[in-house]
This record gives structure tokens, C-alpha cells and sequence, in this order.
């Protein structure tokens, strides 16, 4: 496994593996990796000749510097849980070798289609704005065939396939499911700021919505919605900062179950000062 920490360098790479005829395939990450970014990186080892993973923390993608500042770092044991697992390349620029300081100071600007004035994008401004920004930039560099991503993420997801079409990158997004641990926690990476105490305290958030999926024959989504938040607020630890139950594609709200075929509960919640987010499908 190679680990490259220049842009130009991987071009570099890119450009031999093209010219050889390889397909890659691309996961992008910020470190801290768990389970959740493996089972990302197995498949796209299963599916390409060569698979790309970037570690870098983007701080154009942080709203709250302490979080930016907080965000685990841990590139050696990284690089050795990627090797285990048939990563090829490992990519670990510098945001000076990413950025030039006009794009950190700078707001990139990009048409959302209404994507990102709903959840994350009112609770996190600008927050969407730097991801397409960074992962626009890597899709430029690596030009994989194709690129993984958590579900977990479910708005930041949706964005990413807009982002393709609108720039017209010739990529297929793949996207794969949560991993959980056995308690139904979702992996993250944030989970290692918890302790034994808020892990167990944070369990309730799946279980909650778990339990809210067998409500939707006999409530409405304004009862059910009012319900998961009044649970989980009542369990000590957790807060909810907001949770929506949206059309899987256009990430709407919705009023009544029957106004899509593909309706989703997006959640975040804080447990203690951690930030966690879950989703779950109802239909």
C-alpha cells in the first residue's frame, strides 16, 4: 500500500494506473476510521482494480472550529486498519496542498436545489458548502470510476449525487448501508469522544427510532415526529436537536405517509457534547 501526501503526487499515481487501464474506485474519509469506513473500503476493493482512500480533516466543512479543532486524528492506525483490508493508495494531504487561502476564506458557492435548507443545513451553515467543495476537489484529483458512501450520512449523500450531475462528473456514487454496533449504535467516529456511560446512554437513540417504525399504522408523522423527540428528550443524556421525516430523493418534509414511496426519519441528537446523527427507512 502506498501513502501519498501530495495532490501532485497522486496525479501522478492516477495518471500510471489510466494509462494501464485500471479501474478505481474511491472512498472518501476524514480519518478516525471504524467498521462503518471498512466495510466502504472492502467493497470498493471487491469492485475496482486499484481503491483510493483519502484521510483529511476539511476545515472548510467545520462551522465550529472547537469541533474542527476536536475532530480525532489518527492517520498511523489509519494506515495500518486500510493495508489490512487491500486499500491500494492511501492519500493524506495537507489543507495547504488542498487549498489555496482564498478557498479556505471563502465560501464555495454551489446550487443545492433546495438540498440544503432543511436538517444539517440549518443546523450546520456552510457546512455542505465545504464538502462539495472538498470532495468536488478530490473527485478532480483521484477521477475514480467509482465513489463510496455511508447512508449515515443521508442528506450529505443526496447532495454528493446532485453535485455529480450538476458538475458532471462521470462517476457512479455507490451508497452503502449503516453499519451498527450489536447495541444498533451507528458507527462514527465521534463515537470515540463517548463514554462507557453516554455509549450506553446513546443505544436509545436506534432503539427509539426502531420502536417508531411500528407507530406509522396508527399515528401520523406529526404524532410520530413528536413522539421519537418527547422519548428521547426524556432519556437522561440526550437532547434532540432536530428530526425529520422526509421524501428519500427531494428530502421534504412530509405531513402524511402517503405522499411518497421512499419516506425517511432523519435524526440528530447530542449525548452529552457528542454530536450524533442516525437515520432509519419507514418505507
Amino acid at each position: 500500500m502506498l501513502i501519498v501526501k501530495s495532490v501532485n503526487e497522486l496525479k501522478e499515481q492516477v495518471g500510471v494506473l489510466r494509462k494501464a487501464h485500471k479501474t478505481i474506485g474511491f472512498v472518501p474519509t476524514m480519518g478516525a476510521l471504524h467498521k462503518g469506513h471498512l466495510q466502504l473500503v472492502s467493497r470498493c476493493v471487491a469492485e475496482n482494480d486499484v481503491c483510493v482512500v483519502s484521510l483529511f480533516v476539511n476545515p472548510t466543512q467545520f462551522n465550529d472550529k472547537n469541533d474542527f479543532n476536536c475532530y480525532p486524528r489518527t492517520l498511523d492506525k489509519d494506515a495500518a486498519l486500510l493495508e489490512s483490508v487491500g486499500c491500494s493508495i492511501v492519500f493524506a494531504p495537507s489543507a495547504d496542498d488542498m487549498y489555496a487561502p482564498e478557498e479556505i476564506n471563502n465560501v464555495f458557492a454551489f446550487d443545492f436545489g433546495g438540498l440544503d435548507q432543511t436538517m444539517e443545513g440549518v443546523f450546520r451553515p456552510g457546512h455542505f458548502n465545504g464538502v462539495v467543495q472538498v470532495v468536488s476537489k478530490l473527485f478532480k484529483i483521484a477521477t475514480p470510476d467509482k465513489a463510496y458512501f455511508g447512508e449515515k450520512d443521508f442528506q450529505q449523500l443526496a447532495i454528493i449525487r446532485r453535485m455529480v450531475r450538476v458538475m458532471n462528473f462521470p462517476i457512479q456514487i455507490v451508497g452503502c448501508p449503516i453499519v451498527r454496533e450489536t447495541s444498533g449504535l451507528a458507527l462514527s467516529s465521534r463515537n470515540a469522544l463517548l463514554s462507557e456511560e453516554e455509549r450506553t446512554t446513546a443505544t436509545f437513540i436506534y432503539k427509539t427510532l426502531s420502536k417508531s417504525v411500528a407507530l406509522q399504522s396508527g399515528k401520523t408523522i406529526a404524532e410520530v415526529k413528536t413522539w421519537v423527540t418527547n422519548t428521547l428528550n426524556a432519556t437522561e443524556g440526550l437532547r434532540v436537536e432536530y428530526f425529520e421525516i422526509v421524501d428519500g430523493n427531494s428530502l421534504k418534509s412530509l405531513t402524511d405517509w402517503s405522499e411518497s414511496e421512499y419516506v425517511v426519519g432523519c435524526i440528530t441528537v447530542y449525548c452529552g457534547k457528542v454530536r450524533l446523527i442516525d437515520n432509519i427507512r419507514y418505507k
